[in-house]
C-alpha cells in the first residue's frame, strides 16, 4: 500500500505546486487582510455637523460613504475572484493527474492479472508434464 502512495505522490507536478504555492498563499493573505482586518464603518454624522448641514450636503456625504463602501467591496470580490481562479487552476491539474494516475494504476492492474494468469497455466502444465 505505501509502494502505490509513492507512485502517487510521485506523479503529482510538484514543481508546478510549488511554483504556484507563493502565489496563492499571497493572494489568501491580501484576501484576509483586506476581509478580516477593514470592516466599513457605518455612516454616522456628528450631531452639530447634521444640524449645520444641508439636507442635500448630509446626503452627498452618505453617497460619498457609500460609494467608499462599494469600492472597497469590489476590490474584495477581484481579489477573491482572482485567488479562487488560481486555486480552480491549481485544481484542475491535480485532477488531471490523479486521473491519469488512475488510468496507469488500471493498465497495470490488468497487466498484472494476465501475468498472473500466464503464471497459472505454466505452473500447472509444469505440473502436468511433471505429474
Amino acid at each position: 500500500m505505501a509502494i502505490g502512495w509513492f507512485t502517487v505522490l510521485q506523479a503529482v507536478p510538484w514543481a508546478d505546486v510549488i511554483s504556484n504555492a507563493p502565489k496563492v498563499a499571497e493572494g489568501a493573505k491580501k484576501l484576509w487582510n483586506s476581509v478580516g482586518k477593514k470592516s466599513v464603518p457605518p455612516v454616522s454624522v456628528n450631531a452639530s455637523a447634521t444640524q449645520a448641514m444641508t439636507p442635500a450636503a448630509l446626503v452627498d456625504a452618505r453617497l460619498a460613504a457609500t460609494e467608499a463602501a462599494v469600492l472597497a467591496l469590489n476590490e474584495q470580490m477581484i481579489a477573491s475572484s482572482a485567488l479562487i481562479r488560481d486555486l480552480a487552476e491549481q485544481n484542475g491539474q491535480l485532477v488531471r493527474r490523479v486521473d491519469a494516475n488512475w488510468r496507469k494504476a488500471r493498465w497495470l492492474c490488468l497487466a498484472s492479472g494476465i501475468v498472473g494468469a500466464v503464471l497459472a497455466v505454466g505452473l500447472m502444465a509444469m505440473r502436468a508434464v511433471a505429474g
